[in-house]
């Protein structure tokens, strides 16, 4: 089995595909935690729908505990996220919160956990947030409430007692738009230089997880991209 390994948690997404691909060619053992496989991941752990957190964070939990026994990895990376909008007076309001709970704070609150039980010493926990969430999000007001809790998350676990292990760091990556398949598809007159890259991010993760240039854990790293160049700075 390879030295190295990591968990992607939504690595079947477009970033999380990235993801797998990027440290599978670093020659890293990749687990793969979502709805559906991605046949390029080592192993494949399929999250049933449900609508009780705690019966869709026990059977994960219990999953990866099966996968990985006494192993520890050296990375658990949470890309797993989504996007919707709507302000206070929408009809899907309820709808859409509940999905963007589901999508982003659900998955890095198992993260954090598996984190605790099954990441190295001096290993990586990378979570999702956004920049919008770092001020009003009145047009998408569920999707503000879930990125922000996540930020939140990620200074907490860099706390005293947070039940993280010795060494670790967790970070949060503060995207705008990232160049997805998706995003293309629903915004086809946007400009693209101002759209982070896949490959950037995956790339970033692969630096930091190794150690290179790794942000202090609690860190909330916007990634701002101008004129197709993308830099990785923490928000203050």
């Amino acid at each position: 089995m390879a030295a190295n390994k990591v968990i992607v948690y939504g690595g079947r997404g477009a970033l999380g595909s990235k993801c797998v691909q990027h440290f599978k060619s670093k020659g890293w053992w990749v687990a793969n935690i979502d709805m559906a496989a991605n046949e390029e991941a080592n192993e494949n752990i399929i999250v049933k729908l449900t609508d009780s957190f705690c019966e869709q964070a026990g059977q994960v939990t219990s999953d990866v505990a099966q996968l990985l026994g006494e192993q520890k990895v050296d990375a658990i990376l949470c890309v797993a996220g989504g996007w919707a909008g709507g302000n206070c007076s929408s009809k899907d309001m309820y709808k859409n919160t509940d999905l963007m709970w589901k999508q982003s704070v659900w998955t890095s609150t198992i993260s954090s956990h598996l984190a605790a039980v099954h990441l190295k010493q001096g290993g990586l926990l990378t979570l999702a947030g956004a920049k919008a969430a770092l001020s009003g999000t009145g047009g998408m007001m569920g999707y503000g409430m879930a990125k922000a809790a996540v930020h939140q998350l990620c200074r907490s676990l860099a706390g005293k007692n947070s039940g993280m292990p010795t060494g670790a760091a967790a970070v949060a990556i503060l995207p705008v738009t990232l160049d997805t398949p998706m995003n293309r598809k629903f915004m086809p007159d946007a400009d693209f230089g101002t759209w982070t890259p896949l490959e950037f991010v995956a790339e970033t993760f692969f630096h930091w997880a190794t150690g290179t240039d790794r942000p202090v854990s609690g860190s909330l790293m916007q990634l701002l991209t101008s004129g197709g160049k993308t830099q990785a700075v923490a928000a203050l």
